[in-house]
């Protein structure tokens, strides 16, 4: 049957971010959506944001699209361009290749929710303009491409 039932999809907020990185992230839970529908050549998360939390450091993709729909509650993104308020209903894209950092922080009082869906190369690499951080088939480096 096509239709997944989240709640039975095992939920984490782990990270393989590097310290001082990883805590913006602790109070983000999600849950993977595609290996649990039998998809393999495309990503799509269940992410839940705790209030003060980020989905994630501020990364572009060098080859992976990207979309996000926001399903609940209220979350900020942040852009190289500046901060747009996202609620329920809003749908975001980023092309691969666009050096465009983005995340979503959720400012609010309440939990958010989203779907994070991504196609292109799931290993691929990409950067984080705002911090010292890149990754690629080597895992997380700094970008001088020393390992963390």
């Amino acid at each position: 049957m096509p239709k997944l039932d989240i709640e039975a999809i095992p939920q984490s907020n782990a990270t393989g971010y590097p310290e001082p990185f990883a805590r913006p992230v602790e109070g983000r839970w999600w849950r993977r959506l595609a290996p649990a529908g039998g998809l393999t050549a495309m990503g799509a998360s269940h992410v839940v944001l705790k209030p003060g939390a980020w989905s994630s450091q501020r990364p572009w993709h060098a080859d992976e699209d990207e979309l996000l729909v926001m399903l609940s509650g209220e979350a900020v993104l942040v852009e190289d361009a500046g901060r747009t308020l996202l609620r329920a209903g809003d749908v975001c894209a980023w092309p691969m290749a666009a050096e465009n950092g983005h995340h979503l922080m959720n400012e609010s009082s309440a939990d958010c929710s989203f779907v994070a869906i991504s196609a292109g190369n799931a290993k691929g690499s990409g950067s984080y303009p705002d911090i010292d951080m890149q990754w690629g088939p080597h895992g997380y480096t700094h970008k001088d491409g020393t390992p963390y």
